[in-house]
């Protein structure tokens, strides 16, 4: 490798590396779904254009783990490679749709049904102060 290639593989290593690097404080919302969940399909009825629209989710990293089949929303390979220590956390892995709030690498709020959406809103309204 030439002395630029080296330099230019330098700089994009640390530039992309400082994206994944989350910041302190940082709070991300991760929804687990299942196409084929029919109380997911409810909840992006009812909620999820609002949620999307509004100026709370414009303030939180948001992710979706929502593979085809419901059986597999808590398998490894659909949770994002940096979530998986979030994914360890989880202590019943069943239950959909499920909303968890996650600030600082650590599970603050976790919820599933689609009842349980506005209290999750609730939790992040409090977090978000």
């Amino acid at each position: 490798m030439n002395r630029r290639a080296f330099l230019f593989a330098s700089v994009a290593t640390s530039i992309g590396g400082a994206a994944v690097r989350a910041e302190p404080g940082r709070i991300e919302m991760i929804y687990v779904g299942g196409w084929d969940c029919p109380y997911c399909t409810t909840w992006k009825n009812k909620y999820k254009a609002d949620w999307l629209a509004s100026p709370e989710f414009k303030r939180v990293t948001w992710v979706e783990v929502d593979p085809p089949r419901l059986r597999d929303a808590y398998q490894a390979r659909y949770w994002p490679g940096d979530l998986a220590e979030v994914l360890n956390q989880v202590p019943r892995k069943s239950g959909t749709p499920r909303f968890l709030i996650v600030q600082d690498g650590r599970i603050v709020s976790n919820e599933f049904g689609v009842s349980k959406w506005l209290v999750t809103l609730e939790h992040l309204h409090k977090l978000l102060g």
